[in-house]
């Protein structure tokens, strides 16, 4: 495979943009080798500067539920295009956008837009702590919120150690409000709310995390901690940037049966434009400025051609829930056929699905936390994806994410898929 136009590329990236790149998975530090350059994509396949094919399983990080360049969608850029792209003013596309989101999603009571899922999930830790006068938040190890200086926290050497800052340029003083718990571990929250009686705001989760790989929670445990919140008068919020409208109309807290106070969603509800939301309950939203004291603002917030697309998705979804059937059946084709491959040769790799939301981990322990996930072999991971990358596959270039499945996948994708994962497993593990 020809790939020096890309190699080119990234040479001369690398002179403007730190790394070469402006989002770090990109660089492929994990698997090593360059990075490709990506120059259009139509449905399940893009094509690099070189123009080769790949059957695309990353979809933008998720957001491309209908595979590239749906033609509803970019009917609804090309109309919002030749009003204008931003006034910085209210609009009508923010109020369809609002009452899709609330209407698809019952625990949504009002919805703040945001320009991506960072600042959908720092505003509603904000929005916690301004409305309970409480500092301390709780998060999990393993689960990705976005990279706002109180979130980029890792556990500390035991349960009831503080939090300890993961990059540079992150204070001690975030880390000291940021307790961090074991995913599916009820006891280490307990412990923590122990230790911390009285000062914690909210409890932050990827209800089934794409950040270790795909991990779900498990359903008594986040029972469980929807409890504990309610007894402790804390605000538990649903990070749905990734699942939300990805693994049901209603997201994770559908699939799960769990409601949480607040929730915020990113990627799909942009149609795989730049946006974010978080929303809740009346009373919690109504913190927010201008109504209260809580300030949050972004110029571009509800911007015209975010919203245009956000609603032509959402739209989509309402009127086609059927869907999340289709979307089922290709995701489990896809799994089962894997599972035969592993099956043929002798390995049980742990494979974690959700709906279109899909990881094989090099690993043949169960995954159920940032623990288990962590012993995956990553440099055998490298090797399979280059070799799938080979026979025209694009899967996630870090073991620790998630492959997904759009409606746009055939069958014969689907094939040539398991296919090349059967050959890919062969030649690595020789």
């Amino acid at each position: 495979m020809n790939t020096e136009k890309s190699k080119k590329l990234f040479e001369e990236a690398k002179k403007y943009i730190p790394g070469g790149v402006n989002s770090p998975v990109r660089a492929f530090n994990s698997v090593g080798g360059d990075p490709l350059f990506i120059t259009n994509g139509k449905g399940s396949k893009f094509y690099d500067a070189d123009e080769n094919e790949y059957i695309d399983y990353i979809g933008s990080w998720g957001p491309h539920l209908f595979g590239h360049n749906p033609t509803f969608i970019k009917k609804a850029l090309l109309d919002a295009v030749e009003n204008g792209t931003s006034f910085g003013t209210p609009t009508e596309l923010e109020i369809k956008m609002a009452e899709l989101i609330i209407e698809l999603v019952p625990s949504v009571k009002m919805v703040r837009m945001v320009n991506s899922g960072t600042e959908a999930t720092m505003s509603a830790i904000r929005a916690a702590r301004g409305y309970s006068g409480k500092e301390k938040f709780i998060k999990f190890e393993g689960c990705y919120h976005g990279h706002a200086d109180y979130f980029l926290i890792k556990a500390g050497s035991g349960a009831l150690t503080l939090g300890v800052p993961t990059s540079p340029g992150v204070t001690t003083g975030n880390a000291a409000d940021t307790l961090v718990a074991d995913y599916n571990n009820i006891e280490s929250v307990k412990k923590l709310l122990k230790s911390n009686k009285g000062e914690i705001a909210a409890v932050i989760i990827e209800p089934i995390a794409g950040n270790m790989g795909v991990v779900s929670s498990n359903k008594n445990f986040l029972i469980e901690l929807r409890s504990l919140c309610n007894e402790e008068n804390i605000f538990l919020i649903f990070d749905e940037v990734m699942t939300g409208f990805r693994v049901a109309v209603g997201g994770a807290q559908e699939v799960l049966a769990v409601k949480p106070d607040i929730s915020t969603f990113g990627k799909i509800i942009g149609g795989g434009l730049p946006v974010g939301a978080f929303g809740g309950k009346e009373d919690i939203m109504n913190m927010i400025a201008p109504v209260g004291p809580v300030y949050q603002a972004g110029t571009l917030s509800g911007n015209p051609l975010a919203m245009a697309a956000g609603v032509a998705a959402l739209s989509h979804i309402k009127k086609h829930p059927e869907l999340y059937d289709e979307l089922e059946n290709k995701s489990s084709y896809l799994e089962n056929g894997f599972k035969e491959n592993l099956k043929s040769i002798g390995k049980n790799y742990a494979i974690n699905r959700v709906g279109s939301m899909m990881c094989m981990f090099f690993t043949e322990e169960p995954v159920e936390d940032f623990n288990s996930a962590v012993k995956s072999d990553t440099e055998l991971y490298g090797k399979y994806y280059h070799q799938m990358l080979q026979r025209g596959i694009y899967l996630a270039p870090a073991q620790f994410e998630a492959l997904f499945v759009s409606t746009a996948h055939t069958t014969d994708d689907l094939d040539k898929t398991i296919k090349a994962h059967a050959e890919s497993l062969e030649t690595v593990l020789r």
